[in-house]
């Protein structure tokens, strides 16, 4: 469930803001990429919301193949507030991101 503050912050992109306007953004990614996929590889959860996801995707907007798609990584971190996920964003896999989140190589 999102919050109705909700906020999606794709890298370095001009967030979305608010409940509405997120269903909407996600309702026409899934329309227009409908064998998007997120495969996650390692989860952390931290003491206070956070929980942040390292994994890559297939059937995205890049437009690449598959196996080509799933060699680029990346961070998702969830905010989440009282039952419901008030934050969406998409980090660079780098290794300061990693650490910050707790998803170093085990």
């Amino acid at each position: 469930m999102m919050s109705d503050d909700h906020r999606l912050q794709v890298f370095d992109e001009t967030p979305v803001a608010g409940r509405d306007a997120n269903e909407r953004a996600w309702s026409g990614y899934f329309e227009a990429f409908p064998s998007y996929v997120i495969y996650p590889r390692r989860i952390r959860e931290s003491g206070d919301g956070i929980v942040a996801i390292l994994g890559h995707t297939t059937g995205s907007h890049l437009g690449l193949a598959d196996d080509e798609e799933s060699l680029l990584t990346l961070i998702w971190i969830a905010e989440c507030l009282q039952g419901a996920v008030r934050g969406w964003t998409l980090a660079e896999d780098t290794p300061v991101n990693r650490d910050r989140y707790g998803l170093d190589a085990q």
